[in-house]
């Protein structure tokens, strides 16, 4: 990132990272979001495999791969977007948004995924895994839930790339202002707005333009296009910022807790006491993720 996509507006730096890694075309880029899932799932295949390697799983080596893969598939991604419409989208959107066009329901490019969903879809999977495989239940989720925190980590990352999930209204020295909260605050939204466009009009009328006319839609879009001319212009961004609040970066609060602070502690206990009993790793799981967000929750908004 440039100097220049960094900027700092009276000693508060106002977040405007770039949420692709790579545009291949105008409607396909490789994201970060999609790249920690990537992320979670190699972490897990190699960490999992090199526990069966140990005899400290009750899952094979030779059947990791496959482990993985039907994890992926039915416990994250369908536990994970099945929360999201169930605990998010319906509430905020209703019924009839989702009745009136089911395929949103598999638009995860979109973005939206519950991670509330995904442990819940991976502790079905398991559980049916272990039935048919005539292990112990608790025995494949000790396992499990020693890597999963990877994949926490790497999620909550990539929510704080996306700039979303952020904080509460905080004077601490690691507050920065987010953006995206001007979409929930219209007065403040069209003020800020019509000051970007005033820095740079031949860059931002269009977009501009389109919101007036359209609002619903044009205003994810008029906010796009003015973070994308901020990463090359400061002034936008000076233009903005005084419209922010400064917030709490809970997402990498909750990276460093729930993601790597967890698997450390997990880790060492499976290695520190290898013939645990089944069940007691999954148990310290669940404990310590519940203490985790607990804390957590008091820095997000």
């Amino acid at each position: 990132m440039s100097a220049s996509e960094g900027m700092q507006v009276l000693g508060v730096w106002v977040h405007n990272l770039k949420p692709e890694l790579v545009e291949l075309s105008e409607t396909f880029a490789l994201r970060w979001y999609g790249l920690a899932y990537l992320a979670g799932f190699i972490a897990g295949y190699y960490g999992l495999r090199w526990l069966a390697q140990k005899r400290l799983w009750v899952v094979g080596p030779e059947k990791v791969a496959d482990f993985i893969a039907y994890a992926a598939l039915f416990g994250v991604f369908l536990g994970g977007r099945l929360g999201y419409v169930a605990f998010y989208m319906i509430p905020e959107n209703g019924w009839g948004y989702v009745l009136g066009n089911p395929l949103v329901i598999f638009q995860v490019w979109n973005g939206g995924m519950s991670s509330h969903g995904g442990i819940l879809g991976l502790t079905i999977f398991t559980y049916f895994y272990a039935r048919r495989a005539n292990s112990s239940w608790t025995g494949v989720g000790d396992g499990l839930v020693i890597f999963a925190p990877l994949g926490i980590f790497f999620g909550r990352i990539a929510n704080f790339i996306n700039g979303e999930l952020y904080g509460r209204v905080t004077s601490a020295p690691t507050g920065m202002k987010f953006p995206k909260e001007l979409l929930g605050r219209e007065e403040d939204f069209h003020a800020a707005m019509k000051d970007a466009v005033s820095v740079d009009p031949e860059q931002l009328d269009g977009l501009w333009n389109n919101y007036l006319s359209s609002p619903a839609t044009g205003q994810g879009q008029l906010l796009e296009g003015v973070l994308e001319s901020g990463r090359s212009n400061s002034a936008i961004i000076d233009a903005i910022a005084g419209y922010m609040q400064i917030r709490h970066p809970s997402q990498l609060y909750q990276a460093l807790l729930e993601g790597f602070s967890l698997f450390a502690i997990l880790l060492l206990l499976r290695l520190r006491f290898p013939h645990i009993g089944h069940g007691i790793i999954t148990g310290a799981f669940f404990m310590l993720y519940a203490t985790f967000r607990i804390i957590a929750e008091h820095f997000r908004e």
